[in-house]
């Protein structure tokens, strides 16, 4: 309510995020503290410097603003599935696999709200091209020292809540593997377009000068909800190998 009320969620999104967050606190307190500290500090760092991110990423980036139910599944949708796993089925695998998936969200967005302020330009993952802010793939040294620093934070908050040191590395170890991930795929298969009156690249299908975009590279169904969702599964991935 009070992230609908301030404009971080869409009515969509905040429903999407009540029923995320009641089943991760069906699971446990635990759950719920992991997802609320993930939830809480993206939303700081998404309000910090908002109107010069807005400039910089604003042309390119697909959404913005309040999020949406999408994004939300996006990012909570396997923790969630996890947790609802934990109550069918208990096992001690399920804590160790959402740990992983908690820090690969919480590093990849870290990273991306952190990165964007970096004084020098990211470069694509794949081949070390020099990109514009925003563009999907890039990377940063202070990006990926947020994501790092995001991943380290959760994971002291995991041991907080008793949830063990395998727990807590698998999110530093799934945060980073997942930030990875996220941005290969995003440099590689996210679906690109192109504005034609602006001769700029963007997400948006159509662009802010309100010209139609046309696609010129990935896959027209891999959009930025899709490699958010990527990169949780593949954190989650991650924590259930450690666990074996």
């Amino acid at each position: 309510m009070v992230a609908r009320r301030v404009g971080t969620l869409s009515q969509g999104g905040a429903a999407t995020a009540l029923l995320v967050g009641t089943i991760s606190a069906a699971a446990g307190w635990g759950w719920a503290i992991l997802l609320i500290a993930f939830f809480v500090s993206s939303t700081a760092l998404s309000h910090y410097r908002h109107s010069f991110k807005k400039e910089i990423v604003g042309e390119f980036v697909e959404k913005g603003g309040e999020r949406d139910a999408w994004q939300v599944a996006a990012n909570g949708g396997i923790f969630a599935l996890l947790a609802a796993a934990s109550l069918i089925h208990p096992s001690s695998i399920w804590i160790p696999a959402a740990a992983g998936a908690i820090g690969a969200v919480t590093a990849d967005t870290w990273a991306t709200e952190i990165g964007t302020l970096a004084a020098h330009p990211p470069k694509l993952i794949t081949n070390g091209k020099v990109v514009l802010a925003g563009t999907s793939g890039a990377v940063t040294w202070r990006g990926s020292f947020a994501g790092l620093a995001g991943a380290v934070t959760v994971a002291v908050i995991a041991l907080a809540v008793g949830w063990g040191s395998r727990a807590a590395l698998a999110i530093i170890v799934g945060g980073v593997i997942g930030s990875l991930v996220d941005s290969f795929v995003g440099a590689t298969l996210q679906r690109q377009q192109w504005c034609e009156r602006c001769e700029k690249a963007t997400e948006r299908l159509v662009h802010s000068c309100g010209t139609t975009t046309q696609p010129v590279s990935g896959l027209s169904w891999i959009r930025n909800d899709t490699v958010n969702a990527l990169s949780s599964l593949s954190g989650a991935a991650v924590g259930a190998i450690l666990f074996s």
